[in-house]
């Protein structure tokens, strides 16, 4: 009999001073629906918080919530970071008000898909389970 595949893990985290976070509750609860372990980290995260949680927790995604427009600036230093610590295999993905544009810069700096308000979560979430069937080994 073949071992059981592990779970995807994922973080989900609210940078900044944002203080809406309906939309990451959201999308935690879908991700735990979908079967994945689900770590949320609450409001008004620090990048350095972020990371540090996903190299502690062993995540193999970050998702990040952003609405407060400083996406620009918290999405690559999260990336960044894990780098540093040596995970660049982690995921970095998320969502909000990020416009088009600014999602394709992101996408160049090494952020995964991005998703903006209204979007289903059954596309986030096989968005995340096609990535980590690539990715994450058992």
């Amino acid at each position: 009999m073949a071992a059981a595949k592990r779970p995807i893990r994922v973080l989900v985290a609210k940078p900044g001073l944002d203080g809406h976070d309906r939309g990451a509750k959201v999308v935690a609860a879908a991700l735990r629906d979908a079967g994945m372990e689900v770590i949320y980290t609450g409001l008004h995260q620090t990048p350095e918080m972020i990371a540090q949680a996903a190299v502690q927790e062993d995540v193999d995604v970050v998702g990040l919530s952003i609405l407060s427009g400083a996406h620009l600036t918290l999405f690559p230093r999260v990336r960044k970071l894990l780098n540093e610590a040596g995970r660049d295999d982690v995921l970095v993905t998320g969502g909000g008000i990020i416009p088009p544009e600014d999602m394709d810069a992101l996408q160049k700096q090494g952020i995964g898909k991005l998703f903006g308000p209204g979007t289903p979560t059954a596309e986030l979430v096989r968005y995340i389970e096609e990535w980590a069937a690539e990715h994450v080994s058992a």
